[in-house]
């Protein structure tokens, strides 16, 4: 009996960290399918949202689009008193070097900052793209609807802000349309270069980019698969970082591939019936997004898409030719999907936003011996920590073990040779901070 209680005594930190939150089954429940559907039928009916489009107009064209997504986010405001700061953030483009841009224009981006009430300068960013084009990416007159590249994105990234803006989060959320991205991710690169003048704190970056799609070119239709796509490492790491990954490993446990993974768990834990893929790639075959821009100055950024693409839908005139019907037209978007993804998307960036800082300089330890050891410098608001580790082949955290308010620990019996191992934060309210790969070797 004695060795049963004491054996409970060491499970009770672990089963009341790994409990679930019923704000994030709240926040599920909340996400509405008819007002994403609703949202993407009136960014269609602008006709074109190509970026070079119309600007005058109230009804049609890039301009009036953009208008009416700014105006949806003031609404949004006001009935949270206020608690968006709504504004357009824009960039000069120029047709010199630029063999996508048809003429000189403004490129502009709409944001909405939910600033944190403990961390206001740490950030998550959910973005979705304003602009959408035909088959020729620089005939910006023709119709171009974009239903599902990508007026879902973007009608996610509203219906994710009228449902968090409810709630109020330790670290700040931005939610924002992105333009220029069909002509060469200007605004995902403008928004980064703004942030990065900002000295903004970056936790992660969502970009959202056709999420509404469940039937394939190749003929799988699948409405609970979807991809995470993230980069290994950063590309702006040091060659001595490139160097120490030979002798310590982390060739694939850089800081997007770790917000990736905390996806994938969080999806898991809180959505079972959905299936996250986890791609091992910046992003598809030869192809780009718009997080990329923010990969390149060194932030966290992931893309989450539909696992099933169907290219005779994408950035083609609508069109019919050998039976087959061609455009991005409203008919091909699944409403109830796009849904499914913005969930995915709210409930990430609000356990992200309610959870402490990650911890700092973690440190490993254990060369030639039986235990691996860790050191890392606490960081304000952290209950405790918790140790991950998982083989050098599992693409998962599959183990972990919560410690405490300690600074260091040692794990007995676990040789560091056949694992990679993570520190994460864990707050009163059992959110964890993303896991961070250790970035010092120590010797005892």
């Amino acid at each position: 009996m004695k060795h049963t209680s004491i054996l409970l005594l060491l499970l009770i930190p672990s089963i009341v960290i790994s409990q679930t939150n019923q704000q994030l089954y709240d926040i599920i429940d909340d996400i509405s399918e008819k007002r994403i559907e609703k949202d993407i039928q009136t960014l269609v009916d602008f006709g074109t949202r190509n970026t070079f489009s119309d600007t005058i107009s109230n009804t049609k064209g890039i301009g009036a689009a953009r208008r009416w997504i700014k105006s949806e986010f003031e609404a949004i405001s006001k009935d949270c008193n206020n608690c968006l700061e709504v504004f357009y953030q824009k960039d000069f483009v120029t047709k010199k070097g630029n063999n996508r841009v048809p003429h000189d224009a403004w490129v502009v981006n709409v944001v909405a900052i939910q600033k944190g009430t403990k961390y206001p300068n740490r950030y998550i960013i959910m973005s979705g793209d304003i602009d959408s084009r035909a088959s020729d990416t620089m005939d910006f007159t023709t119709d171009a609807p974009g239903a599902n590249d990508n007026a879902s994105g973007m009608a996610g990234t509203m219906e994710a802000a009228r449902v968090l803006s409810k709630y109020s989060f330790e670290s700040s959320i931005i939610y924002v349309g992105l333009s220029g991205e069909e002509q060469g991710l200007f605004g995902g690169a403008g928004l980064a270069k703004y942030a990065q003048e900002k000295a903004w704190d970056i936790i992660g970056v969502f970009n959202n980019d056709m999420i509404g799609n469940i039937k394939g070119v190749d003929g799988v239709i699948d409405n609970r698969s979807f991809r995470i796509f993230s980069e290994p490492v950063p590309p702006n790491e040091t060659e001595r970082q490139r160097t120490l990954r030979r002798f310590y490993g982390g060739e694939v446990d850089g800081i997007s591939r770790q917000l990736a993974r905390y996806v994938y768990k969080t999806t898991k834990m809180y959505m079972p019936e959905m299936n996250p893929m986890m791609v091992y790639r910046l992003d598809r075959f030869g192809r780009g997004g718009h997080h990329r821009p923010f990969n390149d100055l060194g932030y966290a950024g992931i893309r989450i898409m539909e696992a099933h693409e169907n290219y005779t839908q994408q950035h083609q005139d609508i069109r019919e030719e050998n039976g087959i019907k061609y455009g991005d037209v409203i008919a091909h978007v699944n409403f109830d999907y796009a849904k499914k993804l913005t969930t995915v998307n709210a409930i990430n960036m609000a356990s992200l936003a309610t959870a402490p800082p990650a911890p700092k300089n973690v440190s490993i330890g254990g060369i030639v011996e039986p235990a691996a050891k860790f050191k890392w410098d606490k960081v304000n608001g952290a209950k405790g920590y918790k140790i991950y580790w998982r083989s050098t082949t599992s693409p998962t955290w599959d183990h972990s073990r919560y410690v405490g308010d300690v600074s260091e620990f040692t794990l007995d019996g676990i040789v560091i040779d056949n694992y990679f191992f993570g520190i994460a934060s864990v707050g009163e309210n059992g959110f964890e901070s993303v896991v961070v790969f250790p970035n010092k070797i120590f010797r005892d």
